[in-house]
């Protein structure tokens, strides 16, 4: 696995790359509070068939660095999302599939939506489509599990995240894994990159905008209206959902077929929390590696 560090318009992204040269391109993005080598349990799996794996750390994540200062720090899923297309262009990719957890599944989601002519097929894990919107509906029970995004609302959160983010990560990494010890050497590997500059910025201010808390970035405002005008999705979806995950309840990713006209396959993981590409790698890799196969990736 090497280290590699891509130049796109506005960042230098520090990507894990790793698999055959002449395999094909299958893009892996995390989620949060994690980091690039949340997926090195499936590696060997992906890599035995056929596949060349881009783990990029997302921004303000791990060696991922902003190359102008006064670039705004923001955390909306359509700037990921940008930067997963600036991405797949400095590094020449047409065409590619994408798997993605949490986070990384909402940029999935949104790739494939407003680029459905760059993505095979993405998988994606734990997160529902919710169409980035901030009138969404959202269950009492979930309103509950949520918690840690209303707590980022106020500055105390927001002091939390800036001056206690491993006690925090931690407790929400075990919050979020029940029935699963977390293993101490795979939390702080990924807790290292918690340590980048931007970390506690681009937390706050993502999950203050997704509930119309925080100011955009201008920049992004015509993804944001692509999404808006045509949310539906053409791109095939297999979503595996943890059976046990107490944070993206299971109920949120029932019934979304009308948000896809490519196809959405859901599947329950049972027994498995938030983090099952961590918990239960072959269990994923069971479902993921017919799906990437049965859509030609």
């Amino acid at each position: 696995m090497a280290l590699v560090t891509v130049e796109t318009p506005l960042l230098s992204v520090g990507c894990l790359v790793s698999g055959p040269e002449d395999g094909r391109p299958l893009m892996l993005l995390h989620g949060w509070p994690d980091s690039a080598r949340t997926w090195d349990a499936m590696l060997p799996a992906l890599h035995g068939a056929g596949y060349r794996t881009i783990a990029p750390f997302l921004r303000g994540h791990g060696p991922t660095r902003f190359r102008d200062a006064a670039t705004m720090r923001s955390g909306e899923v359509v700037a990921m999302a940008q930067d997963v297309l600036d991405l797949a262009d400095a590094l020449g990719l047409e065409r590619f599939g994408i798997v993605g957890h949490d986070w990384g599944a909402r940029i999935a989601y949104t790739v494939a939506c407003v680029a459905p002519e760059r993505v095979a097929a993405a998988a994606v894990l734990a997160t529902a489509w919710d169409r980035n919107d901030p009138d969404q509906t959202v269950s009492m029970p979930q309103n509950q599990a949520l918690w840690y995004q209303w707590l980022m609302a106020l500055e105390r959160g927001a002091a939390l995240v800036r001056d206690d983010r491993r006690g925090l990560t931690r407790y929400i990494w075990a919050l979020w894994s029940p029935g699963w010890t977390v293993p101490e050497d795979d939390f702080a590997v990924a807790a290292a990159g918690f340590d980048n500059p931007d970390w506690a910025d681009i937390t706050v201010h993502s999950y203050r905008v997704r509930w119309s808390l925080a100011p955009k970035d201008p920049a992004y405002a015509p993804l944001v209206q692509r999404v808006a005008a045509d949310p539906v999705i053409s791109v095939p979806i297999l979503m595996l959902q943890g059976g046990a995950d107490p944070v993206a309840l299971p109920e949120s990713s029932k019934a979304k077929d009308g948000s896809f006209s490519g196809g959405y396959e859901r599947v329950v993981l049972e027994g498995l929390g938030h983090f099952p590409q961590r918990q239960g790698p072959n269990a994923v890799l069971r479902r993921l590696l017919p799906f990437l196969r049965g859509h030609g990736i």
